[in-house]
């Protein structure tokens, strides 16, 4: 049971940090949606803290396990930047992104969302299999 510790600790923060934005704002926490509205002006409270909390989380965690989670990335720059922009266009184009539908879509059982999240795990599956098939990393 030590093994998922960490992931279980992650997944109720993550849990507790989606219920208190609702709480507080009255408003989904998908990253995407509150990330556009903070970089717009149109929110800075609380959707700046959640976003700061992301952030700063990684460091906090080292500062009290001591661990840090080894990164190693084989991408270029220009493919990251790419890439990133994609998920961009495909947050918008699906109305939100996986923590608005995977995490409070789906508690809320939102029909919506539940579509949302099985074409994301459906794509991400295709991919892996294809890339696995062919001999990629």
């Amino acid at each position: 049971m030590a093994q998922y510790g960490p992931s279980l600790a992650g997944g109720v923060l993550i849990g507790l940090a989606c219920s208190a934005y609702l709480l507080f704002d009255g408003r989904i926490a998908g990253i995407s949606g509150i990330m556009g509205r903070v970089l717009a002006g149109r929110q800075i409270w609380p959707g700046a803290a959640l976003l700061a909390g992301l952030m700063v989380g990684p460091g906090v965690w080292r500062l009290l396990t001591g661990l840090w989670p080894a990164v190693h990335v084989q991408a270029s720059w220009p493919v990251l930047v790419v890439s990133g922009f994609v998920v961009g266009f495909g947050t918008r184009m699906g109305s939100g992104c996986t923590s608005g539908h995977g995490v409070m879509g789906l508690a809320r059982l939102s029909p919506r969302s539940l579509v949302a999240v099985g074409c994301f795990l459906g794509t991400g599956v295709l991919v892996a299999t294809v890339f696995h098939l062919a001999g990629w990393r």
